[in-house]
């Protein structure tokens, strides 16, 4: 009797909040789990693509001037040539790895699999079923009509 209770004070506080809870798609994602991955991508892409892409630029535009195809400049000689480059070549590594970063968030979690969570995307105009829940599933039906079926056979109390 007492571990009834507390369930029933859990689900009328899940009601005061907005609704149930979905069993699978869990929108609470963990802040250091965000954080890892993020600090992950940024490490990972550095050194596997924006720092690689960035010497191998550098080194080729300096073969380039060294052989005489580029001239270097007069005022500056070959540096600004290797700067652009090097720059060039880190922007194209790191945008190069946002597809992985991208497969990361998404084995976070449900919200991270379509866009960029809620709010944003086209509009729905009241056809989106349960916006709690992007999925249909068949725990979320049960769940529903469990809900359903426990409001219309308590009475209101006067």
């Amino acid at each position: 009797m007492s571990a009834q209770a507390p369930e029933s004070a859990e689900g009328a506080q899940d009601k005061a909040k907005g609704g149930w809870a979905c069993p699978i798609a869990d929108k609470h994602i963990h802040r250091e789990d965000v954080k890892k991955v993020w600090k992950e991508c940024q490490e990972e892409s550095f050194w596997y693509r924006a720092l690689p892409l960035s010497l191998g630029s550098m080194a080729v535009t300096g073969g380039l001037i060294y052989n005489g195809v580029w001239k270097q400049s007069k005022r500056f000689g070959p540096f600004p040539k290797l700067i652009v480059a090097g720059i060039l070549g880190y922007a194209i590594g790191k945008v190069s790895y946002m597809g992985t970063c991208n497969e990361k968030f998404q084995k976070l979690g449900p919200e991270f699999s379509k866009g960029f969570g809620p709010g944003f995307g086209p509009p729905c105009f009241g056809k989106c079923g349960n916006r709690h829940c992007k999925h249909e599933c068949k725990e979320c039906k049960k769940e529903q009509k469990q809900e359903a079926g426990a409001t219309a056979a308590t009475p209101p109390e006067s």
